[in-house]
């Protein structure tokens, strides 16, 4: 008992039931839609063999309508010698060869296509050896134009051949029916063939559900869940064991790439922090002061030239306003990459000179204000100054308040009175960065933007000395 315990908790044994489960599904699955395509298939076949069937009654319909123009066209020119009469006769004496060849060309079966030959070759000789012939005898004046004896053949003619129309219409409609009445008891068939198939696989489907729920899908959801805290950030979770190997594998790699981001993430940020403070040290210290002393240099020659050298000093002047440009910008591009406040002083001063910066009016309130760890501190700092950036850009606020709380963990609040309206659906990637930061250092970050009523970002980071 306890060897076929074993060997059904074996991971071959899962792999196998699933293989053939879904195998036996994908097969009763198949052969269902199989039939349901031949159905379609078959529908598809009638629904194009009855509108053949509806073009040839058309067809045939218009032939019969072009025997009756010439008929009645020519007997009323026969009657009254008025060339009137005759333009439906020459519509449709012109119109007869191309009718002709779409009625035969539309026919849907072998012996259709026989008997419309037959009608159209007797609308042909009908017009040439009968029509024709007596349209040019009243022309003439012949009296025998008239005579009982040419209308008696003229309806003779007509009569036979509109028996053969009726003939073809009736053949063409009763194939028709037999089509559909084909096409319905298939397609009744399939169905049924179709929907047995459809409910055993359902059955089997339901079965296979049942057994694998417990085994597979309970823990496949939970590390689901898991995956979607890690994903929010949270790093602490972890994945509850699993007595599938697969599944156990599973966890415990998740596990361990959950411990390991934890403990990496906070590495780089603090490797991006050291970098980012190098840098700025290296442009303040470096190129900036080649700069200073570029434009010194540039002021003295600009002293020692003549006022007569107009041409030479405005050079240098122009050099000189350049060179001043560049030692701002430079200035305003080492600030941002890390600015010198925030080292010298402090977190509370960087965050005032940002405000002081701010094109919105803000805020900026301190308690128990006091030195942190480096890598905080400038986390901390871009927190600030990208909460700031978005409420200038896009919360259309009046005025923004930031407030500083120092502690075991330092809280900042970043309030503005804008449009709100913000949320994780709707956050973008400025939101998502601030999300980064504050994760890094295992961190929370909370938003409060009820729309109209502004939005309130609440940063919480432990300090760790």
């Amino acid at each position: 008992m306890s060897a076929g315990r074993d060997h059904r908790r074996r991971p071959l044994g899962l792999t196998s039931l699933t293989v053939a489960a879904s195998g036996l599904l994908a097969a009763l699955i198949g052969v269902a839609f199989a039939v349901l395509l031949w159905a379609i298939n078959d529908a598809n076949n009638s629904t194009s063999a009855r509108r053949a069937s509806r073009t040839a009654l058309v067809k045939a319909g218009s032939m019969e309508q072009l025997l009756v123009d010439l008929e009645t066209g020519q007997r009323g020119y026969v009657i009254t010698k008025h060339d009137d009469f005759l333009e439906p006769w020459r519509a449709a004496r012109e119109a007869l060869p191309v009718e002709a060849r779409q009625f035969t060309d539309s026919t849907t079966s072998r012996e259709q296509r026989r008997a419309a030959e037959r009608i159209a070759q007797g609308v042909r000789s009908f017009l040439d050896d009968y029509s024709v012939p007596l349209v040019e005898k009243v022309r003439e004046g012949d009296p025998t134009a008239g005579s009982l004896k040419e209308a008696t053949e003229g309806k003779q003619r007509v009569d036979s051949l509109r028996a053969q129309f009726d003939k073809y219409m009736a053949d063409e409609r009763v194939q028709l029916a037999e089509r559909t009445d084909a096409a319905g008891a298939n397609s009744h068939q399939a169905v049924t063939a179709a929907a047995v198939g459809l409910a055993a696989s359902m059955a089997l489907f339901a079965v296979f559900t049942v057994l694998q729920h417990r085994a597979v899908v309970r823990p496949v959801r939970g590390a689901a869940t898991a995956a979607q805290e890690l994903a929010g950030g949270d790093l602490s979770v972890r994945v509850a064991p699993s007595r599938i190997a697969e599944i156990g594998a599973l966890g415990t790699s998740f596990n361990s790439m959950a411990a390991s981001l934890q403990d990496s993430r906070r590495r780089i940020m603090e490797s991006t922090e050291a970098v980012h403070r190098r840098t700025a040290r290296d442009l303040h210290d470096g190129a900036q002061q080649r700069l200073v002393s570029l434009m010194i240099g540039l002021r003295l020659a600009r002293e020692l030239l003549p006022e007569t050298e107009t041409t030479a000093i405005d050079l240098l002047d122009q050099s000189i306003d350049n060179a001043q440009t560049a030692i701002n910008e430079l200035r305003e591009l080492a600030s941002g990459i890390y600015p010198l406040v925030l080292t010298v002083k402090g977190l509370v001063a960087a965050v005032k000179d940002l405000a002081s910066r701010c094109p919105v009016p803000t805020v900026v309130e301190c308690e128990d204000e006091r030195r942190i760890p480096s890598t905080v501190e400038s986390n901390a700092y871009f927190v600030v100054a990208e909460a700031v950036t978005n409420a200038v850009k896009h919360a259309r606020a009046s005025r923004i308040d930031v407030r500083v709380e120092f502690g075991e963990v330092l809280r900042i609040k970043v309030a503005d009175d804008g449009i709100g309206g913000v949320g994780k659906a709707t956050a973008g990637s400025g939101m998502t960065g601030l999300a980064d930061r504050v994760a890094a250092f295992d961190g929370k970050l909370t938003i409060d933007s009820p729309p109209g009523r502004g939005t309130t970002l609440l940063i919480q980071i432990p300090i760790r000395d």
